[in-house]
Formats: structure tokens, sequence, C-alpha cells
């Protein structure tokens, strides 16, 4: 009987850290709580049958409380998994250390900032996956924007975070978007854009990020003309046709192979 009770204690433990947390990956959950990584996985296994947290392919997410007990973030997480890693690497060859970088949200952008733990950077984000992924992260230096977290992506938005980045500069920004056509990168919220366009007006060089699934794609509100980011870079999913007229657009392409 005490053993059962020690292991409803620590799923106790594990679900109250993640109700804190948002968002924790396998290896920073593993540290916190002490324990081995098979036992932590049986733990989130149980919990998600409970409805109470959802595994990702980046770690977990707590649910509960949730209409849908899921993120549509975490959802987002399965889509194109294997492009979105080659996107993120081919990303990370472009931030030098010792940069500031902004990254804002998005399984992309997410997959970004996996790629680049270990790095010497300075860190803006608004995202609270990407925080609490590098806030453990002794290499890295995290300013995270505060604000009202939106529910669907996980990342802090509104006139609070846009008065925050006014104060910020940055040498790079990685954005992400929900869709690319005509010449224009789209968002699904104007929030969204806001937040967004802040971050552009304090970063120097602007490095877009979207695999081939969101070419062809009309969200509701303008993001950006593609001229006004300097580099997009997608993956090799992406038809001769649209690579062509994304070269025509103006910024440099790269396809991650």
């Amino acid at each position: 009987m005490a053993g059962h009770n020690n292991i409803k204690t620590r799923r106790a433990r594990v679900a109250d850290l993640l109700s804190q947390k948002g968002f924790m990956s396998l290896c920073d959950l593993v540290g916190a709580i002490g324990i081995s990584e098979s036992t932590a996985r049986r733990d989130l296994e149980f919990l998600e049958q409970q409805g109470i947290v959802t595994r990702t392919h980046g770690g977990v997410v707590y649910a509960k409380g949730s209409p849908s007990h899921s993120l549509a973030f975490t959802e987002r997480q399965t889509t194109a998994v294997t492009e979105k890693e080659m996107i993120a690497r081919a990303v990370a060859e472009l931030i030098p250390a010792g940069q500031t970088v902004i990254i804002n949200g998005g399984t992309t952008c997410y997959q970004v900032a996996i790629a680049i733990q270990g790095r010497h950077l300075n860190v803006i984000t608004n995202s609270v996956p990407i925080g609490s992924l590098l806030s453990t992260d002794l290499s890295a230096e995290v300013t995270f924007i505060g604000g009202y977290v939106y529910p669907r992506t996980g990342v802090a938005l509104g006139a609070m975070a846009e008065h925050q980045l006014e104060g910020l500069h940055a040498t790079q920004l990685v954005l992400g978007c929900a869709g690319v056509t005509e010449g224009c990168a789209f968002n699904m919220n104007q929030m969204l854009v806001d937040t967004d366009r802040a971050m552009m007006s304090i970063a120097e060089q602007k490095i877009l990020v979207a695999d081939h699934t969101k070419f062809g794609v009309r969200s509701v509100v303008k993001l950006c003309d593609l001229d006004e980011v300097d580099v997009i870079v997608t993956d090799s999913g992406v038809d001769a046709e649209t690579l062509k007229r994304l070269k025509d657009s103006g910024p440099k392409v790269i396809v991650a192979e």
C-alpha cells in the first residue's frame, strides 16, 4: 500500500509541476522530479489517460481545464515533423553564437529552439513552450515577453507584450506564420500579427520559417509582404513553381534538405 501511495504522490507532483509550467520537455521533467525517464513515461501515460496532460513530440503539455484537453500547439506538433526539424537545423546554421535572437511561437519555431540548445545566445521569446525549454539551458540568456497568453499556441500577446518589445533590440528574428500565398505571409488573428509586427520592428534580420504545408494557404490576417523578410527557410516539399515565385519575391530562399 505504501508503494501505491508513493506512486500517487509522485504523479500528483508531476501534474502539479506541469500545471505551473504549462509545458516541459521530458528531460526537464525527469530532472525536476528526480525520476528515471522510463518512470516519467509511465507516469505521463497514466496522466494522459486521465486527460490531465498531452504528450507531444517535444515534451508534455498540461491540458486539464482546456475544453478540448489539448492545445492546438500540441496537435500541430505531429504535422510535417521531419520537415520542421530540417528547417530548424538550417535556421540554426544562420544564427552565430553571441547574438540576440527573437523566436516567436509555433511548432517550427519550437524546433528552432531545440536546435540552438547549448549555444551562447540571448533569446527573446513570447512562447511559453520555448521559454520553458530554454530556461534551464545555462548557455542561453532568456528574456520572456509577457502578456495575455493565447491558449491555441501558448504565446503572450497584446499591449503588454508589445510595450515590452519597444525597449529591446535583436540581431535576428525567427518568425513563423499560418500561411503563405500571393507574395504575402498570414497569421491567425490580429493580436498575433500585431505582436509579430512589433518583433519585426526591432530585429535587423527577419527569417520566416514555413514548411510546405503552409504554402497556398491564406489565413485570416495579413502578416507581411514577403519582401519585408530577409530569408525564407522551407523544405523540399514545396513545388518548383512556388519556389520560383518565392525567389522572385525578393528574400533569400533556403530549402532545407
